[in-house]
């Protein structure tokens, strides 16, 4: 993978517990440097509820597993004064016990730990695809119910108003610069011969519907939004499909795929046009689409007719 030159020490990607360069949501994260005693303290052991929040300008005072959020989710960057209440599905009791903490935000996978906060309230809001495809909708409605529960629907609705204008700043960003690709295939490596194909009811369709762009798809996805395919399978895309990676991706892993035969006999990085992208927090919400298309706009694509 001749194109991957990233460097990582993370291990292979087993399960994905699933952007870097300074961003575009910087201009939205510039109040989310601190986390304010006086306002209304959230824990989320969700990371898209967290990371949304934060690029809100309304981080959370909590969230689970901080130690790899760099390695999924990237960006925004939480505030220092975060405190990690362990793995998120099975929050730290006794920390949690000790938080002052005025609200759980969690969703459906997450209801089993809500035992953990005692007689503090709790709300679900969940970013999703309610059909087949997922749509814009789907990511300002749940941004709107943030901020509902945290009594600011403005600080909301500034966010999303800006995440269109980053969106579409990075839209014309990458059409400067890549005038001519029109279609992307989006995929996750678990190793070196299986992959998750992201498709239609994940955010992917809906960034790059928004940047004017097409997803390709091979085949319809399952609830998280991704198909399981092989390596090979790749050779049903057209040649004028780019690929992209999206990382974290192991060394062991990226030298047994460079060491494939079928991945040197599709050619991507060479007469395919292909590239690696950070990591998003495939499962997040409007944060994930703006630091998405934050990723796209400084990519370097290789290969293909670039």
């Amino acid at each position: 993978m001749t194109a991957c030159s990233h460097s990582s020490s993370d291990k292979d990607i087993t399960h994905f517990d699933t952007s870097h360069p300074k961003d575009i949501t910087e201009t939205a994260n510039s109040h989310s440097d601190r986390i304010d005693s006086d306002r209304n303290n959230i824990v989320s052991p969700d990371w898209g509820n967290a990371a949304t929040l934060t690029a809100m300008g309304h981080a959370p005072i909590a969230t689970g597993d901080i130690r790899v959020w760099d390695r999924w989710v990237g960006r925004p960057h939480l505030p220092a004064a975060t405190t990690d209440i362990g793995i998120r599905y099975q929050p730290n009791a006794e920390l949690v016990a000790q938080l002052p903490v005025d609200m759980i935000v969690d969703n459906a996978f997450y209801e089993h730990a809500r035992s953990l906060y005692g007689d503090v309230p709790a709300q679900s809001v969940m970013f999703a695809a309610k059909g087949k495809a997922a749509t814009w909708a789907d990511y300002t409605e749940p941004t709107r119910a943030l901020g509902a529960l945290i009594d600011n629907p403005k600080m909301a609705e500034d966010y999303i108003v800006q995440s269109q204008k980053d969106i579409q700043l990075a839209s014309q960003q990458f059409q400067q610069r890549y005038p001519i690709i029109k279609k992307f295939a989006v995929v996750q490596f678990a190793d070196a011969n299986n992959m998750r194909m992201y498709v239609d009811n994940s955010l992917f369709k809906v960034v790059l519907e928004q940047m004017g762009k097409e997803l390709v798809v091979l085949g319809e996805g399952n609830q998280w939004g991704f198909v399981p395919i092989r390596m090979g399978d790749l050779a049903q895309l057209d040649d004028e499909t780019c690929l992209l990676i999206i990382d974290p991706l192991s060394p062991i892993t990226r030298a047994e795929i460079n060491d494939s035969l079928v991945w040197q006999r599709l050619g991507y990085g060479e007469r395919r046009c292909m590239a690696e992208l950070p990591p998003v927090w495939i499962y997040g919400g409007m944060s994930s689409l703006v630091s998405l298309a934050d990723n796209l706009s400084t990519v370097s694509l290789t290969g293909g007719a670039i």
